[in-house]
């Protein structure tokens, strides 16, 4: 039996995660690992009953139903297994197929108020999330992230311990006032000094309760000293690009971060990066000589509030950077943490769960924001009448980050349709409105995830959408990495037909999948024994078929893959069948540092870089 045939038994949809167990002696015990995982994570469908080998399914069925569902029950209830109950009765089901019995248990997302979902009584060895190869143990700074997302404290009213008015740059006050004045000139904030303001505008608290008092990590990000920033936050980092270079050697044209040459806090940052947001766009527009709108368009208001979302949205505690990229024909504004409403709600608008309310307050009150819930309206809107394609906001969970995508071209510019003529060749005309439009988005948003499409195809089922993503694999256009719900598709660029001028720019935040599967259709090698030795062809052979080898196996293997001449990075992605990215975060830079590999190029982001085996002395 194949994938869709078991899919249309059950009733479930192509991008639903789904796992598979045997379950013929009794409940497995990993069920409970699977069950953490997918609440964790995007949630999923365990099928009890159904045995799973290289993508052909039997139904084995489950012995006692009964005596497996009161054990199910009796642990799920059972707040020493499991910390939460997410299930109910209608999320359980049994069917009966070719006369077995097949159990169904749909595990929910869980809310950002039940994470971290744990087992075991123990969440820094018991919270699991999902991967596109199973289930992981979070790390403690996964879990940690998770309990501060859960509590209903601001992130940004936490009493810093141990700084004071000294941590704050004075210019920045100082600048911030003058711009307060200008927007509100009757303010009565303004008649207080520095910090009276300052606790006006939630940057120093008192504890009522402990009666403590001092500056809050809102005072210090939106106004301290570098220095003193990174003292209480070691990972924090802004990053702001411009890549205007076709030139592979070129990584930016300009680049602002967190060096030293100036005093990097979130006000600074802003009014930094502002006017080079706005700066070339084809619409007329001015600044004032405050550096704020002055009879500004729907386009540059949509874009100060892409960037103050940005810094007011983010995990300031995580370990990942603020990151916002420009493009001729885009912006890329990546921001640490998890959404705190769902996507959809994110689209419809007029819900907020502000992460950081007083950084809210703080550029709301210089006329910079908008009330919570109307921001990403205003994006939508300006986009749709410049008839562009639509915004995308992307959750990357297995990294905690959330990516908003501002594409500045139409569905189908006549630009991007030619590079696509050219990757496809001949048979383009022949291709369905669905075929292309799924292509469009690949190249532009890099990597579309079925959902992803989903937005743009709203009238198309789902199954329909995982129809057509076979069929462009199929045909060497598109390659995935990751399975099912995890599945990403982006545009081959190894295909023969395809042009150097396609403008595909690989996803450009430095972050490790976690284990990734790399699973295109259309790869169909088998080692060949003349040239690999036996123990080789047994890890590739196995990888291929999703078998997970240890590290050391991979380094060995990729050894011998690169022993006698440079192998460029898709190849070795391809015999591994794994994630290039994967591959190279995982095994080739680590591999390089150690002095085992070297590289081709010099640049370690060339196009064309290759990997060669060091030669001992």
């Amino acid at each position: 039996m194949n994938e869709n045939d078991l899919l249309n038994i059950l009733d479930l949809k192509e991008t639903h995660d789904l796992e598979f167990k045997a379950a013929e002696s009794g409940l497995p015990k990993s069920i409970w690992e699977t069950i953490s995982a997918f609440a964790n994570t995007e949630g999923g469908s365990i099928v009890l009953g159904v045995t799973e080998d290289r993508d052909v399914y039997q139904i084995t069925g489950v012995k006692n139903p009964e005596a497996q569902l009161k054990e199910f029950w009796d642990n799920h209830n059972n707040p020493q297994k499991l910390n939460t109950r997410l299930c109910q009765e209608s999320d359980i089901s049994v069917k009966t197929v070719d006369g077995a019995k097949i159990i169904t248990i749909n595990i929910p997302q869980a809310l950002r108020t039940q994470r971290p979902v744990f087992i075991n009584g123990n969440p820094l060895i018991g919270t699991y999330k999902r991967n596109h190869e199973g289930d992981y143990h979070c790390t403690e700074a996964e879990v940690r992230q998770m309990f501060r997302d859960a509590s209903d404290e601001p992130q940004d009213q936490k009493i810093l311990d141990g700084f004071s008015m000294s941590d704050l740059d004075a210019e920045s006050l100082k600048s911030y006032r003058n711009r307060f004045r200008s927007h509100t000139p009757d303010h009565p904030f303004l008649a207080y000094d520095d910090k009276d303001m300052l606790h006006q505008l939630g940057g120093w608290r008192k504890d009522r309760i402990s009666g403590k008092d001092g500056l809050t990590v809102a005072g210090l990000l939106m106004f301290g000293k570098e220095r003193s920033i990174l003292d209480a936050f070691p990972h924090f980092h802004l990053d702001y690009q411009e890549q205007f270079s076709t030139d592979p050697e070129v990584r930016w044209t300009y680049r602002l971060t967190v060096d030293g040459a100036w005093n990097a806090n979130l006000f600074n940052f802003y009014f930094q990066v502002y006017p080079r947001l706005v700066r070339d766009l084809n619409i007329p527009f001015q600044l004032d000589h405050e550096a704020v709108r002055k009879g500004e368009t729907h386009i540059h208001e949509a874009l100060r509030e892409a960037l103050v979302n940005t810094l007011i949205h983010a995990d300031h505690f995580a370990t990942l950077p603020i990151k916002i990229v420009k493009h001729q024909n885009d912006f890329l504004f990546y921001n640490p943490g998890r959404l705190r409403i769902p996507v959809d709600q994110l689209y419809e608008g007029g819900l907020s769960d502000p992460r950081n309310p007083s950084l809210h307050k703080m550029f709301q009150l210089l006329g910079l924001v908008e009330r919570a819930g109307t921001g990403f309206q205003k994006i939508f809107r300006a986009w749709k009448e410049q008839q562009w394609l639509q915004p995308l906001v992307s959750q990357k969970l297995d990294v905690e980050m959330t990516l908003l995508v501002l594409p500045m071209l139409s569905m189908i510019p006549d630009q991007v349709e030619k590079e696509l003529r050219q990757l496809v060749g001949d048979v383009y005309p022949s291709l369905t409105e669905t075929d292309r439009t799924i292509l469009v988005l690949a190249h532009r948003f890099r990597d579309v995830s079925n959902a992803d499409i989903q937005r743009y195809l709203a009238d198309t089922h789902p199954r329909d959408i995982g129809d057509r993503l076979k069929f462009l694999m199929d045909h060497k256009w598109l390659i995935r990495s990751g399975q099912k719900r995890g599945a990403r598709y982006s545009l081959c660029m190894n295909n023969p037909t395809a042009v150097n001028s396609i403008d595909y720019v690989p996803n450009s935040i430095d972050y490790v999948p976690n284990s990734i599967d790399y699973a295109p259709s259309s790869i169909d090698y088998v080692p060949n024994s003349i040239h690999y030795s036996k123990n080789l062809q047994k890890i590739l052979l196995k990888m291929r078929d999703g078998g997970r080898p240890s590290k050391h196996q991979i380094e060995n293997a990729i050894l011998e893959l690169c022993a006698h001449d440079y192998v460029p990075l898709q190849k070795l992605a391809e015999l591994l069948s794994r994630d290039m990215v994967y591959v190279r975060n995982d095994y080739l830079t680590p591999m390089v540092k150690k002095g085992l590999i070297q590289t081709q190029h010099p640049s370690p982001n060339h196009p064309k870089q290759a990997y060669k085996t060091k030669e001992t002395p």
